[in-house]
């Protein structure tokens, strides 16, 4: 049990910390601060020894210069049961300091100012707050590191009974680790990209991240999780979303959400799209939002069935009405009007998601990137955030679409991106009628977009996220009446499937780029 006879306190957000140095110092432990620290104890009639006052020299160089000193280290670093150790910071006039209180300069707030300079954002990287955590750290069992105010009660409340545990000490030792790699990492994945114009793809990845919610599991109930968020992210994702009602999500919801609010994000117009298993099951663009949930759901009623929607206007009666009929999981949108929502919370089980405006982001560094694990490592890749609109397409058959075919040609282009490969999407007046996702062969997912599309495909257009490598995908989509086709080209039987469009009168077009998704 540690007994606090001396406590360094030097904090940058000073919230609750007046409070537990009074309690401090009514249990005898003589305070040590620093500059804004101490003014706030002074202003609040608590006693404390001036850091200056312990190490003999006054702060220098702007401050840079304060707590690197042996009086300051050396207080933290002695071990208590090596006689040497005691004898040496003795003989130097060197104090034990048996608790350190720190948190660091707020690097993370500073950089979000607009128009900050570089030289303004070096000056925020902390030095002396670091150094201190990490010799305190190294000499847990007789130093304990406050790093987080969240832990200020429990370290007060063990004194009081008689000590700070060595559970509480290893588990204040391993945060401060966590703390200061935390600290370093932002500030070196900032510095990259400003500096170096990174953008993720670098000799070494630091990735932080911060635990937002323990789940129930995860995929399945034998396995554990959680769900980590990266602080401060731009980009709206299920991080970021509040929930208004309903039990807490699980894996496979948050997994879901975020697959859904990136299928509506692109659209300008009033979209609405219900996931299952991190595809679509139906999409659809409206006149307004309630006319592009009920396409949306109505094009595959039975796989909608406990998905998850996402819609990018405000969730309207109309809607809940529907949804209030229906088993959904899940149902995120930028807001939700009053009696909407009234209707929804009758719902006992259904998850209620604000998302605020769908904000995208297309930032640089290692945050912003697609990052997967595989056995041993991590692939790392710009995220796929190329559309139509940055494309060249090249009509490959004589005829060439009208400006409705065109129009649906990019609504299931900009579908089938998000649609798990191999992937087919036919879409007509706005909506995804079929989708084939996730076949090991294109054969077997146009198959599926075919038969989820049934007589909707008639005049349908037809897009593939990858190219078509035999012509006997035009002769399943001729068959099904549809008349245009958007796909990626570069086979090296192209001239088979255009001389089967031109022969079955459909409007192909080429756009040069594929949306592999795995």
């Amino acid at each position: 049990m540690l007994k606090v006879k001396r406590a360094l306190i030097s904090v940058s957000d000073k919230e609750g910390i007046t409070d537990f140095a009074r309690e401090l110092v009514s249990m005898g432990v003589e305070i040590i601060s620093t500059g804004g620290t101490k003014k706030a104890f002074k202003d609040a009639g608590i006693a404390a020894i001036d850091i200056s006052d312990l190490t003999g020299f006054p702060e220098m160089l702007d401050g840079r210069v304060k707590t690197l000193h042996p009086k300051v280290h050396g207080g933290l670093l002695a071990l208590r049961e090596n006689a040497e150790h005691m004898k040496t910071i003795e003989e130097h006039g060197i104090k034990t300091i048996d608790m350190v209180v720190i948190n660091l300069y707020p690097f993370k707030q500073v950089i979000k100012k607009p128009g900050i300079s570089i030289e303004d954002v070096i000056e925020n990287i902390d030095i002396g707050g670091p150094s201190m955590i990490r010799s305190g750290a190294k000499n847990a069992q007789s130093v304990a590191v406050l790093t987080d105010k969240a832990d200020y009660a429990k370290v007060l409340s063990e004194m009081k009974s008689g000590g700070v545990t060595p559970e509480t000490l290893n588990y204040l030792r391993v945060k401060a680790y966590k703390t200061t790699a935390d600290y370093d990492a932002y500030i070196s994945n900032y510095l990259e990209t400003r500096l170096l114009g990174g953008n993720g793809i670098s000799d070494r990845i630091i990735i932080s991240a911060d635990k937002k919610q323990e789940m129930r599991y995860g995929e399945n109930p034998h396995q554990k999780a959680a769900f980590y968020v990266f602080p401060d992210f731009p980009e709206t994702g299920p991080g970021n979303c509040e929930q208004l009602h309903g039990k807490e999500l699980s894996f496979n919801n948050i997994f879901d959400m975020d697959a859904a609010m990136n299928i509506v994000k692109p659209f300008e117009e009033p979209a609405a799209v219900v996931v299952k298993h991190a595809n679509p099951c139906g999409a659809a663009l409206g006149k307004d939002i309630t006319d592009a949930y009920v396409k949306a759901y109505e094009a595959d009623p039975v796989s909608a069935y406990g998905g998850i929607c996402a819609l990018n206007r405000k969730c309207t009666k109309g809607i809940a009405d529907r949804v209030e009929k229906m088993f959904m999981e899940v149902i995120i949108a930028p807001d939700f009007d009053d009696d909407a929502l009234a209707i929804l919370k009758n719902k006992k089980n259904i998850r209620i998601m604000k998302c605020g405006e769908l904000k995208r982001s297309t930032g640089r560094g290692i945050q912003f990137m697609d990052i997967r694990k595989v056995t041993g490592g991590l692939l790392v890749q710009e995220p796929d955030l190329l559309e139509m609109d940055n494309t060249t397409i090249k009509t490959a058959t004589k005829k060439a679409p009208d400006a409705a075919q065109l129009k649906d040609m990019k609504f299931a282009w900009t579908i089938c991106k998000y649609v798990k490969s191999n992937a087919i999407v036919i879409a007509k007046d706005g909506v995804a009628v079929g989708i084939g996702p996730g076949q090991t062969n294109r054969v077997g997912a146009m198959a599926i977009a075919i038969k989820n599309a049934g007589e909707k495909a008639v005049g349908a257009a037809l897009a593939s996220d990858a190219y078509f490598p035999f012509k006997d995908n035009v002769e399943a989509a001729a068959a099904a009446g549809i008349t245009s086709i958007i796909q990626p080209g570069g086979s090296i039987r192209d001239a088979d499937s255009i001389a089967c469009a031109d022969e079955k009168g459909i409007a192909m077009v080429f756009t040069g780029v594929r949306h592999f998704k795995h």
